[in-house]
């Protein structure tokens, strides 16, 4: 399941960290990923453990674990700390699948990657080219979102960024562990949680909305991995 979920930042909150990010210094993209990755990657990103990336990182994660439509979509369990990137020149990033465990930092458990997500920080209107690419079942399907909105994708799928041919792109991206496993099952749990909020808001609480819960949580009993 693919879904843009918008205002995941504040105009404001993307201000700040594109001020932020014009004064640090970047490294080659290439150190975050195995030698299959490095042959298609040519990008720059913040040094993992830099004091900024963990401050940006922190706003970031704090953002989406308090998004409603994050939070029903991915029902995250862990969230690895977000890396941020750049891409310009014609930097692309070509057809990748994400690797299925990311390792965190020194004392923290490795995470299994079930659902990646971009957070955009660039205007589409400032960069042309650098749209994300992602393969799935249903096609294929191009993404260039406005700053402060994300997409969350399942990790399994081929992707790339295309080439950015003038502009600067810059977003920020992480992987998420999920309570449920399987993309199916989460995309079935969240159709049925936003039609119970549909209903919810257009007839208040009923024996109906109790009772479809009641179904949604014992799916999620007998799903999650907690």
């Amino acid at each position: 399941m693919m879904l843009h979920i918008p205002g995941v930042l504040s105009q404001e909150q993307v201000a700040q960290m594109r001020q932020r990010l014009r004064e640090t210094d970047w490294i080659d993209g290439r150190a975050s990923v195995g030698p299959q990755g490095a042959q298609v990657k040519r990008n720059r990103q913040l040094a993992e453990a830099s004091p900024l990336a963990l401050e940006l990182g922190q706003i970031v994660s704090a953002a989406l674990m308090a998004n409603p439509l994050f939070f029903s979509s991915v029902l995250p369990l862990r969230i690895l700390a977000p890396y941020f990137n750049s891409y310009a020149g014609g930097e692309h990033y070509g057809l990748h699948v994400d690797g299925a465990i990311r390792a965190q930092r020194p004392g923290l458990p490795a995470i299994r990657a079930d659902v990646s997500t971009t957070v955009f920080l660039s205007e589409p209107d400032e960069y042309e080219g650098g749209e994300l690419v992602v393969v799935d079942a249903y096609g294929t399907h191009e993404v260039k979102l406005p700053a402060g909105d994300a997409i969350v994708y399942p990790s399994g799928s081929l992707h790339q960024v295309l080439p950015v041919t003038t502009g600067e792109r810059i977003a920020s991206f992480l992987w998420t562990q999920s309570m449920v496993r399987e993309d199916s099952k989460r995309a079935l749990l969240f159709e049925l949680d936003t039609n119970i909020q549909k209903l919810r808001a257009a007839h208040g609480e009923s024996e109906a909305t109790v009772g479809l819960t009641g179904h949604y949580h014992n799916l999620l009993r007998m799903w999650a991995e907690v």
